[in-house]
C-alpha cells in the first residue's frame, strides 16, 4: 500500500457547513476510515490545513480533532508548494478574491455555491481557472443525497414515461434571534453580506434541475423578505435587507415545467425539509433528502372531488417506497472522494466551476425576473 498525501487548504471552516460537513464528515470521516484507497493500492490521506481569521477558533479546532497545522495568513498557505488544493467555504462576499489568489497560486480549487457574487464574477473564476490549467470542482452535494440518487435511478430506469412537471418544497422556520436563537448566521438576512435565500438556493436548483431533468430556459420568479427585523449572534436587532423567501416557476427543456418554493419562514408539514414532486405519464414520485415513494401508473386510484363527506382514501398509504439497493454515504464526502479522484488520477469530472456559473447565473436572473415582475429566458453559458 502507498500512501499519496494531499495537503488541502480549507479556508472557512470555522463556519457551520465548512466545519459540520467538509471537515468532519468528509475529510476526517476519509482519515477515519484509512483514506480512499484506489485500484493500483494507492490510499489517498488527505491533509487539512486549517485557514481562517480567527487564530483561538482554529487552534481549537485542530487540538479537538489532532490537527496540527493552521494559519490565519492566506498568502502564506497559497505560497507553500506542498499543498495540492484550496477549498472555500467563506461567506460568498469572501470568496472571489481567495479563489483568484488561489487560481494565481497554482492550486487546484474545490468550493462552495455561490462561487461568486454575480455571474461576471462567477465567469471570470471559471476562465481564470480555465486558463491556468488548474482542476476545479464546485460543491453540488444535493445530486450525492440517498433520496435523490433514487430518484436518478427512477429517472434512467424511464419510471415516469414523458416527465410532465416537477414541484418542490424546501424551507423550515429560521428564529428571528430575539427570543430563541436564530439557527443560521444573520449575514445570510443581509444582501450588503452577500445573503438571500435565491442565492443560495436558486444555485442548488439549478444543477438539481439540469442534471435530473433538462436545462433550465425560463425563469419566474418572486423574492420577498416576510420577517424585515432580526437579531444578530450578539442580540442585537438589524434589518433583514435580504429576501428570505422565494417562490419561482422553472421552464425546462422539453417542456417540463418545475415549480419550487424556498422559505425560511414555513413551518414544516412534510416527511423532510426538501421534497421533490415529479408526474410523468407512466408514474410519480416524491423524493426527498433519504426517502423516495413512488406510484405507478397501473396501481393510481380514482379519486373523486366531494367536498361534503370527509377523505376516506389513505393518500399516502397508496405510494411504495422505493429500497435503497445501495449503501449511501455522505453526500458532501461523496463528492469530496470523487474530486480527489479528480486530482490525483484525473479520472472524471464534471461539476467546474463553469458549471457553478450556471447557478450564479439563475440565482441573478431570478432577482431581475421579481424586480422586473416578468419571465425572463436563461441563456446558455459558453464553458
Amino acid at each position: 500500500m502507498t500512501r499519496r498525501t494531499v495537503r488541502i487548504a480549507m479556508n472557512g471552516v470555522t463556519g457551520r457547513m465548512g466545519y459540520r460537513q467538509h471537515l468532519v464528515r468528509s475529510l476526517l470521516a476519509l482519515r477515519d476510515q484509512g483514506g480512499l484507497p484506489l485500484d493500483d493500492g494507492t490510499v489517498i490521506w488527505p491533509e487539512p490545513v486549517l485557514v481562517g481569521r480567527s487564530p483561538h477558533g482554529l487552534r481549537a479546532l485542530a487540538e479537538r480533532h489532532g490537527l496540527t497545522e493552521t494559519s490565519v495568513d492566506l498568502d502564506a498557505v497559497l505560497a507553500d508548494d506542498t499543498i495540492e488544493i484550496y477549498f472555500d467555504a467563506q461567506v460568498t462576499a469572501a470568496r472571489e478574491e481567495a479563489v483568484k489568489k488561489a487560481i494565481a497560486a497554482g492550486k487546484h480549487l474545490y468550493v462552495e455555491k455561490p462561487t461568486a457574487s454575480s455571474l461576471a464574477g462567477a465567469l471570470e473564476l471559471a476562465r481564470l481557472a480555465q486558463e491556468a490549467g488548474v482542476k476545479n470542482g464546485v460543491v453540488q452535494d444535493k445530486l450525492f443525497l440517498p433520496g435523490l440518487r433514487k430518484l436518478r435511478r427512477l429517472v434512467e430506469g424511464g419510471f415516469f414515461g414523458r416527465i410532465l412537471s416537477v414541484r418542490g418544497e424546501f424551507g423550515y422556520w429560521v428564529f428571528e434571534g430575539d427570543w430563541q436563537q436564530a439557527q443560521r448566521p444573520s449575514w445570510n438576512y443581509r444582501a450588503e453580506d452577500g445573503g438571500g435565500i435565491a442565492a443560495d438556493m436558486f444555485p442548488h436548483w439549478e444543477y438539481v434541475l439540469h442534471e435530473l431533468f433538462g436545462p433550465v430556459r425560463t425563469v419566474q420568479a418572486q423574492l420577498t423578505t416576510h420577517l424585515p427585523r432580526r437579531w444578530d449572534e450578539s442580540g442585537t436587532p438589524y434589518d433583514a435587507t435580504a429576501d428570505d423567501a422565494a417562490y419561482a416557476v422553472f421552464q425546462l427543456a422539453d417542456g417540463v415545467v418545475a415549480q419550487i418554493n424556498s422559505s425560511w419562514a414555513v413551518r414544516v408539514h412534510r416527511d423532510e425539509l426538501v421534497e421533490f414532486q415529479v408526474d410523468g405519464t407512466e408514474g410519480s414520485a416524491v423524493a426527498g433528502l433519504r426517502g423516495c415513494r413512488v406510484q405507478h401508473r397501473s396501481v393510481t386510484p380514482k379519486p373523486v372531488w366531494n367536498p361534503d363527506l370527509p377523505a376516506a382514501e389513505p393518500f399516502r398509504a397508496q405510494w411504495q417506497e422505493v429500497p435503497d439497493n445501495a449503501d449511501f454515504d455522505n453526500g458532501f464526502k461523496a463528492q469530496w472522494e470523487l474530486f480527489l479522484r479528480h486530482v490525483v488520477r484525473d479520472e472524471p469530472w464534471r461539476w467546474d466551476l463553469a458549471a457553478g456559473a450556471r447557478g450564479v447565473q439563475l440565482a441573478e436572473l431570478g432577482a431581475r425576473s421579481s424586480a422586473e415582475g416578468r419571465r425572463l429566458d436563461v441563456p446558455e453559458l459558453g464553458r
